[in-house]
């Protein structure tokens, strides 16, 4: 987890944190540079000291308990307080491109997870939600220009906060659509709505539960032996799956309660929105040794005489009056025909509790979701008065009243938008660059032996660099089809080709646009201008 950054991986970064600042300053917020090492009674005084487990801790020779930054809300919080008094003096945006380092356990994909990273992190500063509100909006903004003049397709989603803010907060990924990416996000191209699939609310198609069987039925116990999973036991009973309940006993350690959670019997529960239906901080499944505890048979729990220690919790795509197929509560058994308003607990519990998925419908009906992968390489968050009243930061309002100020927190992942780039931009070939970050925009190919043809691919490459293009100049003793293959991997958006034969013959010389494969036959006198033509197309 821990990479070093050679010169083309290191130019590729500089050109990130470039468009990053100077969106960031276009923004109105102040560049700072916070210290990596940051002493432990600020993190002791937020409460997190204890609960970051990714943080990197030690001792320095005084004895003194320090750590490396994964983040700074406590330490720009400190620089706050020791400056800022009055409410005159908000709202201040401070923002920062510096190293990170996170101690993961299992770091992966490359600088997707790595340790140490490159991170701009910003803090905003707030009498009131009305300004916070501002902010967040400038820097949803800035952020999405950042990615548009990088080049990247993004999806904006609505985001779980998790232990940054409270839920009734504002937070919004951005991430980079890649089919590598570990992020599974919903998106409607038509209506523009975007979440995180933990965060993500829909409808379900409406041809799916005309499916659901609302005529009368008896409730009835069916043997269906060794049938322990829902797509068993519906093509035993030769009905869809739809017309069946998946049953999940859950634990809520927030509040000690057990939980039995109803979908429908092809949906999958989203656990973030469970925690929400039941206002819980932590839940998990239940663990055997507590089925058994409970006489709950694993593979054949249902809801008919269910324990009332265990609370019965149905999704909203539930319909209340319908029959299903439910587990019998003995193994090798299943119900047909029950009905939960008829006999299940009642008065019925229902939340939205299910996983989203690819074809259903935005909430408001008018589009359908699509289920792509995404790569986070932002994350924006309020976070309310959390960090400034734990660290008794407060300023005086217009009455006088010391308050503690509100924050907004904004990241961009500097080295990870360098990574998400080629995983977004390549092909077997090799890296295709977007032009506004590559680490130079012309790869010139010299395929010369006379000492005539490299004195005029020096001239060429010499009128480039005073001309003030960024030029990679391959003038290895190395064959053509070496040199080519190279070129493809590296990925420069312009590959400009001298070839000796070529060129002794009519005086052409090659430009091959990496990305669109084009090739343009051109003269010496003309390179200047057909660059600059199709460079302009290219940011």
């Amino acid at each position: 987890g821990l990479y070093n950054y050679l010169p083309f991986g290191l130019k590729a970064v500089q050109k990130v944190e470039r468009i990053v600042r100077e969106e960031m300053n276009r923004s109105g917020a102040f560049e700072v540079q916070m210290t990596m090492v940051t002493p432990s009674e600020l993190w002791k005084e937020s409460g997190r000291w204890e609960l970051m487990t990714e943080m990197c801790k030690f001792k320095d020779k005084r004895d003194s308990e320090i750590c490396l930054s994964p983040t700074n809300e406590e330490a720009v919080v400190e620089i706050m307080r020791k400056s800022i008094k009055s409410y005159k003096n908000l709202p201040v945006n401070l923002y920062q491109i510096n190293t990170k380092f996170r101690d993961e356990i299992r770091p992966r994909f490359g600088l997707m997870r790595a340790r140490e990273f490159l991170m701009k992190d910003a803090y905003s500063f707030h009498l009131d939600q009305d300004c916070l509100n501002q902010t967040y909006q400038k820097m949803y903004d800035a952020y999405e220009r950042i990615l548009k003049r990088i080049g990247l397709e993004y999806v904006a989603v609505i985001a779980d906060a998790g232990a940054m803010a409270g839920p009734e907060q504002q937070t919004h990924e951005f991430q980079v659509v890649a089919n590598t990416g570990e992020d599974e996000i919903a998106y409607c191209e038509k209506t523009g709505y975007g979440a995180n699939i933990e965060k993500a609310s829909s409808i379900r198609n409406t041809e799916d539960l005309k499916q659901i069987n609302k005529s009368e039925q008896k409730l009835e116990l069916v043997a269906t032996p060794g049938m322990a999973t829902i797509r068993d036991v519906c093509e035993f009973l030769k009905v869809p799956q739809v017309q069946s309940l998946k049953s999940l006993v859950y634990f809520d350690e927030t509040n000690e309660k057990f939980f039995l959670i109803l979908t429908l019997g092809d949906d999958e529960l989203n656990e973030i929105k469970l925690k929400a239906a039941i206002q819980s901080l932590e839940v998990r499944p239940a663990r055997d040794a507590e089925l058994d505890h409970l006489g709950l048979p694993k593979g054949f729990i249902g809801p008919v005489g269910i324990s009332d220690k265990v609370e019965v919790l149905y999704d909203s795509c539930v319909d209340l009056d319908a029959f299903y197929a439910v587990g019998g509560m003995k193994e090798d058994m299943h119900y047909t025909g029950f009905s939960p308003n008829r006999d299940g607990q009642t008065p019925c519990r229902v939340a939205d509790v299910r996983l989203t998925k690819q074809g259903d419908l935005t909430s408001d009906g008018k589009g359908v979701i699509a289920i792509k992968r995404g790569i986070e390489v932002g994350h924006i968050f309020q976070l309310g008065d959390k960090y400034t009243k734990s660290m008794d930061f407060t300023v005086l309002d217009q009455n006088g009243k010391a308050v503690p100020p509100l924050m907004g927190c904004y990241g961009v992942g500097v080295s990870r938008v360098v990574a998400a780039s080629i995983e977004q931009n390549h092909d077997e070939n090799g890296i295709i660059w977007p032009a506004s970050i590559a680490p130079a925009q012309i790869h010139f190919v010299a395929i010369s032996k006379s000492e005539e043809s490299t004195k005029i691919c020096d001239e060429i490459y010499t009128q480039l660099l005073d001309s003030g293009w960024e030029v990679i100049y391959d003038d290895r003793k190395a064959g053509p089809g070496f040199k080519f293959k190279d070129a493809d991997l590296l990925g420069l958006p312009i590959q400009l080709v001298f070839g000796e034969r070529d060129f002794a013959k009519d005086g052409m010389l090659e430009i091959r646009e990496r990305k669109s494969g084009k090739v343009h036959k051109i003269s010496r006198d003309e390179i200047l201008e057909k660059m600059t033509e199709i460079y302009k197309d290219l940011v």
